[in-house]
């Protein structure tokens, strides 16, 4: 009858080490999520801030001008666009905030035919 104690001592001791593992895996799963949420508000903001370049080709379509710079609220956020150089050389740059504040950077160097206005993009940075 001498060991019952021990019995309780070793049970009460893999309870406690169970229960150290079981809240260990939760913080982890809690910051597996946190992860995918900024993810995904960061893929929002990049969707954002490509939306600006898409209505800077728009304008350029059908104005065939150019604004020193504009923004808009797209997708439950916004984004604003400052352009630089000129016609046929311009460049845009394009910043996306989502609702979570969340930010992303775009920036397009293109190349305009004036006599067509078919743009090719010389270079397209994202967050640089």
């Amino acid at each position: 009858m001498k060991n019952n104690g021990s019995v309780l001592l070793v049970v009460v001791f893999t309870i406690a080490l169970m229960t150290a593992m079981v809240v260990g895996m939760l913080q982890l799963n809690s910051e597996q999520i946190q992860i995918m949420k900024n993810e995904i508000y960061t893929a929002q903001a990049q969707c954002i801030a490509q939306a600006g370049i898409a209505d800077a080709f728009s304008r350029l379509y059908t104005s065939q001008s150019l604004p020193s710079s504009f923004s808009s609220s797209f997708g439950g956020g916004s984004y604003s666009v400052t352009v630089t150089g000129s016609l046929p050389d311009p460049n845009f740059t394009s910043r996306g905030t989502s609702s979570q504040g969340f930010i992303t950077d775009i920036r397009a160097d293109v190349t305009v035919d004036t006599s067509t206005y078919v743009v090719r993009i010389d270079k397209l940075r994202i967050n640089e």
